[in-house]
């Protein structure tokens, strides 16, 4: 990837912490994963602030009836709850660092989107950090 790809990808993140897919564009959880992933494959997740991101995601979410949607104030659905959960995952904030509140989730492959333990399970390769 080139450096230019790379600023691109940091430069989704916008002052409320969200990601958006390209400029001018709101803010919308599911580039936690997209932007995220890619982030993490080339290993410069710190290139984002992830406290922001995580706040962001958290903020979607409806407290009631569950789920997370694309943005605060939106409806929840099950694409925005699968892929917020994704990025939280990403993120670290996993049953193995043993973040209150968070116990459960799994640590996330970038490559496939799914959990390392059921990639491991089903003999597939596992992305390394």
């Amino acid at each position: 990837m080139t450096w230019r790809g790379r600023w691109w990808l940091c430069e989704r993140q916008l002052p409320g912490g969200g990601l958006n897919g390209r400029p001018e564009k709101l803010p919308d959880v599911c580039y936690s994963w997209w932007i995220l992933s890619s982030l993490a494959m080339i290993r410069r997740l710190d290139w984002i602030d992830g406290e922001q991101l995580r706040l962001f995601i958290l903020k979607a979410q409806d407290e009631i009836k569950g789920g997370i949607a694309d943005r605060p104030g939106d409806e929840a659905d099950v694409f925005h709850t699968f892929f917020g959960v994704c990025g939280v995952g990403l993120l670290g904030y996993t049953q193995e660092a043993g973040a209150g509140g968070y116990q459960g989730l799994k640590r996330v492959d970038p490559v496939y989107a799914l959990p390392v333990e059921t990639l491991q399970r089903m003999g597939m390769p596992v992305w390394q950090p």
